[in-house]
């Protein structure tokens, strides 16, 4: 018997405990669900069946980086809505969870937490042990003790590790439906594997590439660092007024970086600035070094700003690098990765004014050492015009650091990103218009961050814990690594690690020397890998590289990303970017963006400000149905703050569904099937409105908005709990005869087993608990990996009939994802029916109201006139359209 034609099961004998309470249901019944496999994908299915039964999501790896915050658990209980109302409506979801475990974060923590820090010159202890274990006293650089490359690797696998299973612990806690089965470390061995295959693909196909280029640099943390993670802050300075001498007289510029004076390679005006005109075209000499610079035009110089003519030096800000490449300048590079300036005196400044000057005062000082030395040399040489003017200029950061960037020049591996290449960028923001985003407007921030590129993606990173980037170069009998000519890995190999392992057809013995090899150092952006979930998650390198697991088919394209509107940016557009490249579409149909919980005065809430609220405690004074009350409350895409008011309220709620229960169950067995015995008007009024409310309820989860269907669910217990209660007590206690009690007592085991459906993807274990005491075995129906069986048959017969699967066009040959004909985005002005029309439905899915268990309603003759069956709706709706398939490559 197919699960829409399934009798209602019998109830058995409820257990009602003397006093529900939310206290222990966590701990109770987590374990059961794990031990039952509630929510376990079912492989062998998705492999059987069609690709339209399974729904796929993109979980977001948290990085393992200490401890999780109430950001994390709003954003997570978002998707774990969705989840369950998939699960609910009969597909087979593929819900897997994973940890990114490596990076910069990763790296600041362990050497916060264990009082160390990497150093390459330095070789492995096996027997080295910390000097703190979390209880180190200082953070500062010259107190860490400098430890092997291995020895720090070893120290993040193992915090790492420790982390890891706290989040886990708490994610479970919290009741999020993940297949705990399907998991990953973005540092594992199958991740590692997947982003260096990846990698050399994209190496191979020109993709990807190395280059000896000036970027930004973080002196902190001693790496280099991208567009994407990057952030303007005010940086206070000064702005100096130096004299320039032309053959006619001084030319003055104001700067609030006096010290790279000797790094000046050209003066810059706008070409339509009358006050330069007749500069153009000439050379002056740069004050206390005397180096003859040209002056030149660019549209770029703001005619407004300071004197109207700025110099240009190499590098001072992203327009010194602008300038330098679209004006064809000379390389004169001061700053060293340490953030200090070279010790050596430069080539240019030899024999000059400036030789003594710069060897004896700004040699191997910090920046602000040279400023210091620059500006009394410019005031002694009478060059300073004026005292220095107190300002505040927007200097770039890292996410993540805490001094301004310095642009250093030094070989990279870059990934094309559209940023150098108006083609890629077009064909990327289009990649954007294949995507449904929810809310619709942050496809916008997806358009402006494409848009606004200026250069490609820099995925090298020179620290330790992470992917290595698998190449090896070869040693020229001269002794000089020819960086030109990479030595890469087959794929069979993979993963490796260069700095460890020399490349086939070496021995160990001939790293660095002449006619041997040197490994590459560096290591991936950690977004480089994150890049890569839906293709680690779903199996696509297999196990060993030769071909996908076939599962893979299955689930890529994924149906949804859910994540956060900052990290738009850099792991939604990055998993875009690496998609496009090897698959030829976009790696999901949906993108769900969250918004950010906000501290009381108005910021985000994130760990690096201090200002974040730890889940663990709240559960426990709480409830996990009343945090995850809290969450769904907030919709996708809009910043909420932390409310313990909302989280109060979501307790409240919790308790009077538990109490509702009990008093629903208090009158024991309902014999036979509970629907023929609805007879009363009240009852049938009931269950009519219900009717309302599952539809407005699935209509509000097809759009996305669980938060609505939250609240219609909600509008309608209270109201069933202050009216319809209290007007039935009497009846269903026998006061009004046997069919009357019969008829409440039907209705309200009926209502009950409804509403907690309803309740079910926001709430845990309340509903849970709950309805285990409603069905034979504590099977909980509707859920997990019997979704729909057991629900109201007669449901169907409300807008049910044969609804044929969506269509699945030809594949393109040779292409390894499915190839789905319906259009991923809707016609222009073609309305809901239309989509749904052209999407097609699936034989066998449970309709709006059978995923709920609603009951029918069955007016009698004298009961008033038949109330007209409402429309029926796909339940499957939100993933009827998927991306088209995919050129294979």
């Amino acid at each position: 018997m197919s699960a829409m034609t399934e009798p209602f099961p019998s109830p058995r004998a409820a257990s009602v405990p003397d006093r529900p309470s939310l206290d222990g249901l966590e701990d109770k019944w987590g374990p059961v669900w794990q031990e039952e496999g509630t929510y376990a994908f079912d492989r062998e299915a998705a492999l059987a069946g069609p690709r339209e039964d399974v729904f796929s999501i993109d979980t977001p790896p948290p990085t393992a980086s200490g401890s999780l915050h109430m950001g994390h658990v709003f954003s997570y209980t978002h998707t774990d809505c969705v989840a369950r109302y998939k699960r609910m409506a009969g597909f087979n979801v593929f819900y897997p969870i994973g940890w990114d475990d490596n990076g910069l974060p990763t790296e600041k923590r362990v050497q916060n937490y264990y009082g160390v820090r990497g150093d390459a010159t330095l070789h492995h202890d096996p027997d080295f042990e910390p000097p703190f274990r979390g209880d180190a006293r200082s953070t500062r650089a010259a107190d860490e003790t400098p430890i092997s490359r291995q020895n720090f690797i070893e120290l993040c696998e193992e915090l790492t590790v420790k982390d890891e299973a706290t989040f886990e612990s708490l994610f479970r806690r919290i009741g999020h439906s993940y297949d705990w089965s399907i998991s990953y470390r973005t540092i594992d061995d199958t991740s590692r594997a997947t982003a260096q295959q990846a990698f050399l693909r994209n190496v191979t196909r020109g993709e990807a590439y190395q280059a000896e280029a000036p970027g930004l640099w973080d002196v902190t943390f001693q790496t280099a660092v991208a567009q994407a993670e990057l952030e303007a802050r005010d940086y206070p300075g000064h702005y100096h007024r130096i004299a320039f001498h032309a053959a006619d007289g001084p030319v003055h510029v104001e700067t609030t970086r006096p010290e790279l004076i000797p790094s000046c390679v050209a003066l810059i005006a706008h070409p339509e600035d009358e006050r330069y005109q007749r500069l153009f075209g000439t050379t002056v000499r740069t004050p206390l070094f005397g180096v003859e610079v040209p002056v030149l035009a660019h549209p770029a110089v703001e005619m407004d700003k300071g004197a109207g003519i700025a110099m240009c030096c190499t590098f001072g800000d992203l327009t010194d690098v602008i300038w330098w490449r679209e004006l064809r300048l000379p390389t004169r590079s001061l700053i060293t990765r340490t953030g200090r300036l070279q010790r050596e005196v430069p080539e240019w400044l030899l024999g000059g004014p400036g030789e003594h000057l710069y060897d004896g005062e700004l040699a191997g000082k910090s920046a602000f050492g040279a400023r210091e030395a620059v500006v009394a040399a410019l005031r002694e040489s009478g060059d300073l015009e004026g005292e220095p003017t107190p300002t505040k200029r927007m200097a770039n950061f890292y996410e993540r650091g805490e001094k301004p960037l310095e642009i250093v020049t030094s070989r990279q591996w870059y990934i094309r990103n559209g940023g150098r290449d108006a083609d890629l960028n077009a064909a990327l923001i289009r990649r954007g218009e294949e995507i449904e985003f929810h809310p619709s407007f942050m496809r916008s921030r997806y358009a402006n961050w494409v848009s606004g590129l200026n250069g490609d993606w820099l995925v090298s990173r020179q620290r330790f814990f992470g992917v290595p980037i698998p190449v090896w170069y070869p040693v020229a009998a001269d002794g000089e690594t020819d960086y030109d000519h990479p030595i890469v890995p087959s794929e069979a190999e993979l993963p490796v690690d260069p700095a460890a392992n020399p490349p086939a057809g070496f021995t160990e013995d001939q790293r660095g020397v002449p006619g041997g090899f040197v490994g590459d150092a560096d290591i991936f952006d950690t977004w480089a890998t994150s890049s890569l979930t839906p293709q680690i998650a779903g199996g696509w390198r297999g196990s060993d590289g030769s071909s996908p697991d076939p599962l893979f088919e299955k689930v890529f394209p994924m149906d949804v990303r859910p994540q956060g509107h900052d990290i738009i940016r850099t792991w939604l557009f990055s998993t875009v970017v690496r998609s496009h490249f090897e698959h030829g579409c976009v790696p999901w149909a949906h993108a769900a963006i969250s918004g950010w919980i906000l501290d009381p005065d108005r910021k985000k809430m994130a760990k690096s400000r201090g200002n974040v609220v730890t889940p663990e405690e709240v559960l426990k004074l709480h409830s996990a149905d009343a945090v995850r009350y809290w969450a769904a409350s907030g919709r996708l895409g809009t910043d909420a703050a932390y409310d313990t008011g909302q989280i109060k309220v979501g307790r409240r709620l919790a308790i009077k569904v538990l109490n509702a229960s009990k008093f629903a169950l208090s009158f024991g067995d309902v014999a036979g099937d509970p629907r023929a015995q609805v007879s009363h008007p009240l009852d049938l009024a009931l269950l009519a409105g219900l009717r309302d409310v599952v539809e407005r309820a699935t209509e509000s989860f097809e759009a996305w908005d669980f938060t609505r269907a939250l609240e219609v669910t909600e509008q309608f217990f209270w109201s069933f709990c202050d009216d319809y209660l209290e007007l039935v007590k009497d009846r269903a206690y026998g006061a009004q005869g046997d069919a009357a009690a019969a008829s409440a007592r039907a209705t309200l085991r009926l209502a009950l087993d409804v509403v907690l459906r309803l309740f079910a993807p926001a709430g845990d274990a309340r509903s849970r608990r709950c309805r285990a005491g409603r069905h034979p075995q504590g099977e909980v129906r509707g859920e997990g990996r019997h979704a729909g069986r057991g629900s109201v048959d007669d449901v169907g017969r409300i807008g049910r009939g044969a609804r044929p699967r969506a269509r699945r066009g030809a594949r393109p040959p040779g292409c390894r994802s499915p190839h789905r004909g319906a259009r991923l985005r809707p016609r222009r002005g073609a309305g809901g029916a239309g989509r749904r029309a052209r999407a097609g439905r699936q034989a066998g899915r449970l309709t709006p109201h059978a995923w709920a268990g609603l009951v029918p309603v069955r007016p009698g003759p004298d009961r008033g006139p038949r109330r007209r069956p409402a429309t029926g709706r796909s339940a499957d709706r939100w993933a009827a359209r998927r991306p088209r398939g995919c050129p294979s490559r």
